[in-house]
């Protein structure tokens, strides 16, 4: 494996760039911030919709959540990459397609942990708001949000961590990254598989692990804090 690492380290990091695509760990990581990024402003409206008064919001928004949650990330990659080209009649890149898979996908699951922290916050939170004279949207944004967002940051983090190994699925619509270049790898040596995919294990696991401590980390602060604001009264 260390034969493996010295001599293809830069595919796997890089995938063929600068000759030829980027791919490899840096596009797992593009698609993983991009897909995260993008999906947070989306997740964010899916929540106030579930925490909404209005039936007419709220309903939709808990179907939306009971269908994405009720499917593999693999069937919207699918639907994607093949109802992309039948409905605009052009050729959309591979990391595209897996980008919107992604944004669609995790702006549902992000959105149930914001709904969480929502919910998790006391009433009088609300009640307050309202007898100062803030209209809903107002307390939404200006009271509950911000708290909400806080509190849940730990989970939205270990939500990235869940999209960095979800970006692997890109490989079976050839997008170029971590799991697509350690293919090229195997492809090239073709008698080490079991090295080749136990390194590229190792790699998910370290990358995850590391993040995941930043997480706990996290978590610690985000649990000072809230003991600091309830010391302070």
């Amino acid at each position: 494996m260390i034969d493996i690492l010295r001599d293809y380290w830069l595919l796997l990091l890089l995938g063929q760039y600068p000759h030829g695509p980027l791919g490899g760990l840096a596009m797992t990581l593009i698609l993983a911030v991009c897909g995260i990024g993008l999906a947070f402003p989306c997740s964010v409206l899916i929540a106030l919709a579930l925490t909404s008064p209005l039936r007419w919001l709220r309903l939709p928004a808990q179907g939306l959540v009971y269908l994405v949650r009720g499917l593999p990330l693999l069937m919207f990659i699918f639907w994607t990459y093949f109802a992309l080209p039948g409905l605009f009649g052009l050729s959309v890149p591979g990391v595209v397609t897996m980008l919107i898979a992604l944004v669609f996908y995790e702006s549902v699951y992000l959105a149930e942990v914001i709904r969480a922290g929502i919910d998790a916050l006391p009433a009088g939170q609300n009640e307050a708001a309202r007898a100062i004279g803030l209209t809903h949207m107002q307390t939404k944004r200006l009271i509950i949000l911000p708290q909400a967002l806080y509190n849940m940051l730990p989970s939205m983090l270990n939500q990235f961590i869940s999209t960095i190994k979800e970006t692997s699925l890109g490989y079976v619509i050839s997008v170029h990254e971590l799991t697509f270049a350690a293919n090229q790898v195997n492809a090239i040596l073709l008698t080490k598989p079991f090295d080749v995919y136990f390194l590229l294990a190792i790699i998910y696991f370290m990358l995850c692990f590391i993040l995941t401590s930043c997480v706990r980390l996290l978590e610690r602060s985000v649990e000072q804090g809230r003991r600091s604001n309830r010391d302070s009264h």
